[in-house]
C-alpha cells in the first residue's frame, strides 16, 4: 500500500487535510504561472509585436491546456469516487483509460498544429513579422504536445490517490526548465542559435516533456494505489464515458475561455493592437491570483470526491467552506495588487507610454472580477466532485461566453475600450449571484441520493 493512502482523505482533520493536499498543488502552479510570467517578460524584450503574437496564439494554446485539463480532471473524480466507494480495481481502470484518452488528444492536437496554426494567426493579422512569430510559435508547442496531455493526467492519477508531493514535483521540473531554457533559445546563448518568438515555444515543450518523463518514471518504480498497466487493467469505453461525463464539460469550460479570448482580440483589435497585448499580460499577471486557487482545487476535489462517495456529507460541506474561505482571502490579495501597483506590473512586459496608460485602467477594472470569480470556481470544482460536469459546464457557458462577449460587444459600442473592460466583472458577479443557491439545493440532493444508493446514513 502507498504510504499516500487515500483513507485519509476520510479520517484526517479536514483543515489538516486540506492544507496538506492543497499547499504542494500551489506551491507549483504558483512556479507555473512565474513561468508564465517570466516567458511574456522574454517575449516583450523581442518586441511588442512579438508580444501581440503569442497573445494572439495564446487562444489555442488554452485549448491544448482544455483538452488535457478535460481527461485529467475526469479521470481524478472518477478515481477519487471509487476510491472512496472501495472499488479498486475500476479506479485502476478509470486510471489506465485515462492514460490512453490523453495519447488520443495528442494526436489530433498534432494535426491541429500542422494544418490549421497558419490559418488561425491570419485570421487577426495582416502584419508579416506577427504573422510570422505566431504561426511558428503555435505550430510548436501543438505539434509536440505529448509532454503536457501524458504529465497531466499522470499527475491527476496520483492526486486522487492524495500524493500530491510527486505533481508538485513535476510542475517545477517542467517550469523551470522553461525558465533557464527561455532566454537561451530566444536570444542565442552558449552556441544555441538566436530563435526569438519560437525559443519561446521551444523551451515550453522541453520542460512539458521533462516533466512528463518523471511523472512517468515514478509511477513505473514506485507503488502506489492506483496501477498503471493497461496491459493489466484494459481501458474500458464504460470508464472512457464516464471520464468524459465530467472530462466533456471540464474541457469544454476551458475551451469556452480559449473561444472567448479569441472574440476578445477580435473585439480589441478594432482598437489597437496594444489592447490585445495588455489583454495577454492581463492573463499572464492573473495566472498569479487564480493559479494557487486551482492549486487549490486540486487538493480539494478528491477531498470532496471521496467523502461524497463515502456518503459523509458534513466532511464535504466542511471542506467546501473552508476551500471558499481561503479563495476569497488570496482573491482579495490579488485585487488589492492589481489596484495598487499596476503600472510598475506593466513596465515588467517593457510597456510603452501608451500601454501603461490603457494597460493600467485595464487592469483595475478587470480586478473587480475576481471576488465573484472565486465562488464560481469552488463551485465548479464541487460539481465536477458530485458528477455534476453539466452543471459547471452551464456556468461556465455563462460566464465565459453567454454573457461576456455580447457585453463586450455592448459595452465596446457605448462607451468606447474604457467600457469593454467592464464585461468582465460584468459576467463572473452576474453567475456567482445565479449558481450560490443552485449549488446549495445539490449538494442536499446529491447527498440524499448517494445515501440511498450506498445505504450509508
Amino acid at each position: 500500500m502507498s504510504k499516500f493512502n487515500s483513507d485519509k482523505m476520510g479520517t484526517m482533520p479536514v483543515g489538516k487535510l486540506l492544507f496538506s493536499m492543497s499547499v504542494p498543488a500551489i506551491f507549483s502552479m504558483l512556479v507555473q504561472s512565474l513561468y508564465n510570467v517570466v516567458d511574456s517578460i522574454f517575449v516583450a524584450q523581442v518586441s511588442e509585436d512579438a508580444l501581440v503574437a503569442v497573445s494572439i496564439a495564446f487562444p489555442l494554446q488554452m485549448l491544448i491546456i482544455a483538452l488535457a485539463l478535460g481527461v485529467g480532471v475526469g479521470t481524478n473524480a472518477l478515481i477519487a469516487r471509487r476510491l472512496g466507494e472501495k472499488r479498486r480495481e475500476e479506479a485502476n481502470i478509470a486510471a489506465n483509460t485515462g492514460i490512453v484518452l490523453s495519447l488520443i488528444n495528442m494526436a489530433l492536437c498534432m494535426l491541429v498544429g500542422l494544418f490549421l496554426a497558419k490559418p488561425f494567426v491570419g485570421l487577426f493579422t495582416q502584419d508579416a513579422a506577427v504573422f510570422t512569430m505566431g504561426s511558428q510559435y503555435l505550430m510548436i508547442v501543438m505539434v509536440f504536445s505529448v509532454g503536457v496531455m501524458i504529465e497531466m493526467t499522470c499527475s491527476r492519477v496520483l492526486q486522487a490517490t492524495g500524493n500530491m508531493i510527486v505533481p508538485m514535483i513535476s510542475q517545477l521540473i517542467g517550469a523551470i526548465t522553461n525558465i533557464i531554457l527561455d532566454p537561451i533559445f530566444i536570444f542565442g546563448y552558449f552556441g544555441v542559435p538566436k530563435m526569438g518568438v519560437a525559443g519561446a515555444a521551444v523551451a515550453t515543450v522541453i520542460g512539458q516533456i521533462l516533466a512528463m518523463i518523471f511523472v512517468l518514471i515514478v509511477l513505473k518504480v514506485g507503488t502506489h494505489e492506483v496501477d498503471i498497466a493497461p496491459w493489466r487493467h484494459h481501458p474500458q469505453m464504460q470508464a472512457a464515458k464516464d471520464i468524459y461525463r465530467v472530462g466533456i464539460p471540464t474541457f469544454v469550460m476551458n475551451a469556452i475561455g480559449s473561444l472567448t479570448t479569441t472574440a476578445m482580440n477580435a473585439i480589441l483589435m478594432g482598437f489597437s493592437a496594444t489592447a490585445v497585448a495588455v489583454l495577454g499580460i492581463y492573463f499572464k499577471l492573473q495566472s498569479f491570483v487564480f493559479m494557487p486557487i486551482f492549486g487549490l482545487n486540486q487538493g480539494a476535489m478528491p477531498i470532496l470526491g471521496y467523502n461524497y462517495g463515502a456518503a459523509d456529507e458534513k466532511r464535504f460541506t466542511r471542506t467546501l467552506a473552508l476551500s471558499f474561505g481561503v479563495a476569497l482571502a488570496i482573491m482579495v490579495i490579488g485585487t488589492v495588487l492589481f489596484w495598487t501597483m499596476p503600472e510598475m506590473l506593466l513596465k515588467l512586459f517593457n510597456g510603452s507610454d501608451q500601454m501603461l496608460q490603457l494597460g493600467s485602467y485595464a487592469l483595475r477594472v478587470l480586478a473587480l472580477c475576481f471576488l465573484p470569480a472565486a465562488c464560481s470556481i469552488i463551485m465548479t470544482t464541487m460539481f465536477q466532485a458530485l458528477g455534476k460536469g453539466m452543471m459547471s459546464l452551464v456556468m461556465s457557458l455563462l460566464r465565459q461566453l453567454v454573457f461576456i462577449i455580447p457585453l463586450a460587444w455592448i459595452l465596446g459600442q457605448l462607451g468606447g475600450l474604457g467600457a469593454v473592460w467592464f464585461c468582465y466583472p460584468a459576467a463572473e458577479l452576474l453567475v456567482a449571484v445565479i449558481f450560490v443557491p443552485i449549488a446549495l439545493k445539490t449538494i442536499k440532493k446529491s447527498f440524499d441520493q448517494e445515501r440511498q444508493e450506498t445505504g450509508v446514513y
